[in-house]
């Protein structure tokens, strides 16, 4: 899988995100069109990455971010 770390990629469809609170875990679906950032790897085999979208930082799957999004420039581009 290819590394997705400090891409930004929009979302062409509704994606479903997990974000934590203390012990609560909350889901949450990202809406199409939106621009999540990819922090890091979340889980050893890569399956799960750490993003951050609309200042809050959450956990998707990386394969539904590299299925429903596309990759954007950096802002610094």
């Amino acid at each position: 899988m290819p590394m997705l770390n400090a891409k930004r990629f929009r979302l062409r469809e509704e994606t479903i995100a997990l974000e934590t609170f203390g012990r609560k875990q909350l889901t949450t679906q990202v809406p199409a069109g939106s621009v999540v950032t990819v922090s890091g790897p979340t889980s050893e085999d890569g399956r799960m990455v750490d993003v951050y979208w609309g200042g809050h930082k959450m956990v998707m799957f990386a394969d539904d971010i590299q299925k429903r999004g596309e990759q954007v420039a950096d802002a610094s581009n």
